[in-house]
């Protein structure tokens, strides 16, 4: 084991041995090192560009237990050389996981050698390894072997390097620490045990488990077989509820088969009662025929002299009907002509309208002309207004340079508002998620001590009445720079110094307790400053010697708070004293204490008080895993707070400054627009001056173009009104001849409409008596009508009941599996049914009965009874099988008996060996130590303890 710093390990000797750095010739073993040596013992240890060695041998005592040393003298070269040397993997000593990476640095190939005693000659076995390919070349005895063969030799000396109770290296201490009491028992039975003793172990654990996995099965299958008798059990009841509705069935197919002979009985007995009925209504049907004949001879008779009058009625109702069409025509035709007079008057009327409007346009037009005129020669005095009309001009063109000059302005103004709005609002939304984060501190504090939290807002509404600096609880004013690390300073600094407010001067502290204390009655804390602020202290060492160890930080250096709040924190909690450190400095605590004579350490998940004892000077330590934090994992960096609030005030500024410009510009463009309004309505007022002498000259050129135009425009209304005459004369003559036309067409309808009365009168008495011969003969048919539909119905209903009786006859004997046209039922039937009803309502009646009583008896089938029958077949096979497992589990017991005794004797002796010789290293320690087994439930769960 190579352990320099553990000691609870005790180092028994290292008899003589050499080490060097430089080459020597190699030393020999002499009788009187041998003395004592046991089979196994390693005599000789040379190693030659192996590791730091470029060539050492040593020679170790018989008695080897560990190898001790300060530290780079070698110790590790030395286990690794052992290790390697007697066929063990890499993979034990912890380190590299190639072999070429134990050659030392700059050479080709290393060899490590180690010989070892052995009462038929000592045992040589040299390993050279190769840097190049990684590999390596196996002598045993200067004669070249395998590595199989050197594991072979290896295991017959009981050397188990693989064995952490045998062989331990210091890279793998924490693995042995961790090994459980049942890997310890085993490791110690292949280390010091004999052969057998750990093959009686796997050999006991072996029956063990088989003996669980009998114990197992046995438990299932009386478990099993238990569920299956209670199963079989409720299932007795289902096959007599089974035979029970079976019983109900036989009953309900008996019905079934007697009633298709019931309903054929009855149909036959119907169809003889149709048969006689329909022979009478045959007979009635006769005798109605016989009577109606007379009747329609008659109505035949007086059809022959109607024909003739409906012809001449047809051809006069043609004729008038044309007639009228021509009137009609005639009349349409007189309508128009009508219409045409009234058109050339119309005409005529417009024409006159006409004239009388170009008339009163003429004169109107004279009127406008003799006005212009008059205005015209009002206006030839007056002065030209050219020359005002440019000087208007000119102070126009200077208003709008000067416009285009202040627009171009609050343009930029406008970009540079919006530059300032936009950092403006980034700096407030940051500042915004600052407060957030206060906020949320804050609550934490107002949810935990509400006491707190009061005087905090009554502090905030009163803070005028103090005269040095106050500060809110730590917990809002500490800043830790990186959250990780809060764990360390709330473990640091008690909650009672965590929520007190942290004041300047001692007359603002009594101030403030008098009134959040007395007369608000809040419990809160409160801590003074030192006069002298500590905030700058140094610490007492530099952290640069502390590095080593693994620490990277003082608690100061973790967190921001201010001045006073600091200060107090270094002279009351002396966190600029106090290191932090990581997961390498825990590995190593026991030599940080020893050395570095720090009175608190922090790791990475765990603190550390050390004292020292008043009357023994003893060091003593305890340690305390680190909660998490609860109030500052939260950061907030005072001075990006403080630099942008500077900063929201200065943009603010900016934008104010900003708006007034801009608010200027405006003032100043709108009195440029009222100035440029008023010199555009005087040039607009000078410009229409100068053009209405132009404007008017052209108004009377145009009327008098006018006047002209409707003067040539004349109507001669004498000439038009003699052309209307003439035009209504022509249409007046066609309008009589179209009227005589008319009183002819009007005459021949009124003659032909006298004929046709007539003959109407003729053919209503014989119509009259049509339909007096037609009623009686109506009569007469609707009730032979009647007696053909009700011999039909008769008639259909005989061939229906003849159908239904044949079907049912067929279906009666298919049910009671008759042989076709067999149509007596068998003796064995006609027994059965002799016992059940004759009539179909009894037969429905007990059917029913009978199918509610089986639907009772739901969820059964045959495979109740074969499932019944089947898990009694498997119980029976079930129980024997039961009987063989016990049986088996039983002799399993018996051997397990037997493996005990042969395997806990000689382990109890063992141990006791052990323990005698552990107590003896721990009295020369002037110590208490004990090696005892346990058992833990079974003798398989055996463990060693100390």
């Amino acid at each position: 084991m190579e352990a320099p710093q553990k000691r609870k390990r005790i180092s028994h000797e290292l008899t003589h041995s050499q080490a060097s750095n430089s080459e020597s010739t190699p030393s020999t073993s002499t009788n009187d090192q041998r003395e004592g040596f046991v089979e196994g013992s390693i005599v000789r240890i040379t190693m030659h560009n192996f590791l730091t060695y470029d060539h050492s041998e040593v020679f170790p005592g018989p008695k080897l237990n560990m190898i001790v040393g300060a530290n780079g003298t070698g110790k590790s070269s030395i286990v690794c050389a052992i290790c390697l040397g007697l066929a063990g993997k890499t993979a034990v000593l912890g380190r590299g996981d190639k072999v070429g990476l134990y050659v030392k640095r700059g050479c080709n190939k290393g060899l490590v050698e180690i010989e070892l005693y052995r009462a038929s000659g000592n045992l040589i076995i040299t390993r050279e390894i190769q840097v190049e390919n990684n590999q390596s070349t196996w002598m045993i005895n200067k004669k070249h072997a395998s590595q199989k063969a050197v594991e072979e030799v290896v295991k017959e000396l009981h050397i188990q390097v693989g064995n952490l109770c045998q062989f331990l290296p210091q890279e793998k201490v924490g693995e042995f620490a961790k090994m459980s009491k049942i890997e310890l028992l085993e490791a110690t039975e292949k280390s010091v045990g004999p052969p057998e003793m750990y093959e009686f172990h796997c050999t006991l654990k072996t029956f063990r488990n088989k003996e669980r996995e009998l114990e197992n099965v046995c438990k299932e299958k009386a478990n099993f077989l238990e569920k299956a008798r209670q199963r079989n059990e409720r299932n007795k009841l289902d096959v007599e509820r089974y035979y029970m509705k079976k019983r109900h069935l036989d009953r309900i197919q008996m019905l079934e088969k007697k009633k298709p002979w019931v309903e054929y009985e009855t149909a036959r007995k119907e169809l003889e009662g149709v048969k006689k009925e329909r022979e009478e209504m045959k007979r009635t049907l006769r005798s109605l025929k016989e009577a109606q004949e007379p009747l329609l001879r008659k109505i035949h008779s007086v059809d022959s002299q109607l024909q003739p009058i409906e012809q001449q009625m047809k051809e006069l109702t043609a004729s008038i009907r044309d007639a009228s069409q021509k009137c009609k025509q005639k009349h349409e035709q007189l309508e128009l002509k009508n219409k045409e007079v009234d058109d050339i008057r119309q005409e005529f009327s417009l024409k006159q309208t006409e004239e009388a409007d170009r008339q009163k346009r003429i004169g109107h037009t004279l009127l406008m002309i003799k006005d212009l005129q008059t205005e015209l020669q009002s206006m030839g005095n007056q002065e030209d207004v050219t020359p005002q009309i440019e000087t208007v001009n000119a102070k126009l063109r200077n208003i709008q340079e000067e416009k285009a000059k202040l627009e171009g302005e609050r343009l930029d103004l406008r970009r540079d508002k919006d530059e300032a709005t936009g950092e403006l609002r980034r700096l407030q939304n940051r500042l915004r998620s600052l407060e957030d984060m206060m906020r949320i501190k804050e609550e934490k504090l107002r949810s935990r001590f509400r006491d707190t939290y009061n005087a905090l807002m009554w502090l905030r509404r009163n803070r005028d009445r103090f005269e040095g600096n106050v500060h809110e609880p730590m917990m809002l004013v500490i800043n830790v720079r990186d959250p990780r690390h809060a764990k360390y300073i709330e473990s640091h600094i008690p909650f009672n110094d965590l929520k007190a407010f942290v004041f300047q001067r001692q007359e603002d502290m009594e101030k403030f307790m008098t009134e959040v204390r007395d007369s608000l009655n809040l419990r809160v804390n409160g801590v003074i400053a030192p006069l002298e602020s500590c905030a700058k202290r140094p610490p007492s060492r530099s952290l640069d010697s502390l590095k080593r160890f693994g620490f990277f930080s003082y608690l100061r250096e973790l967190f921001d708070a201010p001045e006073d709040v600091m200060s107090y924190l270094c002279h009351q909690y002396r966190v600029n004293d106090v290191p932090v450190g990581t997961e390498k400095t825990k590995n190593m605590i026991e030599m940080v204490i020893k050395e570095a004579q720090l009175r608190t350490i922090y790791t990475a998940e765990e603190k550390y008080i050390v004292k020292k004892s008043f009357y023994s000077n003893n060091v003593v330590s305890s340690n305390s895993a680190l909660r998490p934090s609860q109030f500052l994992t939260t950061a907030i960096d005072a001075d990006e707070r403080q630099q942008l609030e500077e900063q929201l005030r200065a943009a603010e500024r900016q934008v104010q400054i900003i708006d007034d410009r801009m608010n200027a510009i405006h003032e100043q463009q709108a009195q440029l627009d009222r100035r440029d309004n008023e010199l555009r309505a005087k040039k607009k007022q000078l410009s229409e001056l100068k053009g209405k002498k132009r404007q008017l000259e052209q108004k009377i050129s145009t009327k008098q173009d006018s006047l002209r135009q409707m003067q040539q425009n004349e109507i001669n209304l004498q000439a038009v009104e003699e052309e209307t005459n003439a035009k209504t004369s022509a249409v007046n003559n066609k309008k009589v001849a179209i009227m005589e036309e008319y009183l002819t067409y009007m005459k021949l309808k009124a003659r032909l409409s006298m004929d046709k009365v007539y003959l109407a009168l003729q053919s209503a008495g014989l119509t009259a008596e049509k339909t007096k011969l037609e009623t009686d003969c109506r009569d007469s048919s609707a009730e032979l009508k009647r007696a053909e539909v009700a011999y039909t119905k008769l008639d259909q209903t005989k061939t229906n009941l003849l159908a239904q009786c044949k079907t049912l006859m067929r279906r009666a004997s298919e049910i009671c599996n008759m042989t076709p046209g067999e149509t007596v039922v068998p003796e064995e039937l006609h027994a059965a049914f002799s016992q059940l009803p004759d009539t179909l309502d009894e037969i429905d009646v007990m059917l029913n009965e009978e199918k509610a009583r089986a639907e009772c008896f739901t969820g059964l089938s045959d495979t109740v009874v074969e499932e019944y029958n089947r898990r009694e077949q498997e119980i029976k096979n079930m129980e024997k099988e039961l009987d063989d497992k016990t049986n088996a589990l039983n002799t399993y017991r018996q051997n397990i008996a037997e493996a005990k005794e042969r395997w806990l004797n000689p382990l109890k002796q063992l141990v006791d060996q052990i323990n005698e010789m552990f107590s003896d290293f721990f009295r020369s320690m002037q110590c208490a130590g004990e090696v005892d087994l346990h058992s833990e439930n079974e003798i398989l769960g055996n463990i060693p303890s100390v």
